[in-house]
């Protein structure tokens, strides 16, 4: 088995076309990059919009208790 490149300074020119490999390499890292951020981001929010939606249900919960406490302890069914 022959490797492709000669030596470690061959493999970084890519046979003359290293301006565009290399580009190409750091356009994909980058927009993988943003893809995990991005995703990382929105996983993030929603868990603030889970937290949010399940402190606003306790407070009705809490609140409909309160409600029927004040009509139970006024005699009103």
């Amino acid at each position: 088995m022959t490797p492709a490149f000669s030596s470690l300074s061959a493999f970084w020119l890519m046979g003359g076309y290293a301006f565009y490999v290399w580009l190409s390499v750091g356009i994909t890292l980058l927009a993988l990059a943003g893809l995990i951020g991005h995703t990382c981001w929105q996983h993030r929010m929603l868990l603030q919009a889970v937290r949010r939606q399940q402190r606003r249900d306790q407070r009705l919960r809490e609140s409909r208790q309160r409600i029927n406490k004040e009509q139970a302890d006024a005699g009103t069914p």
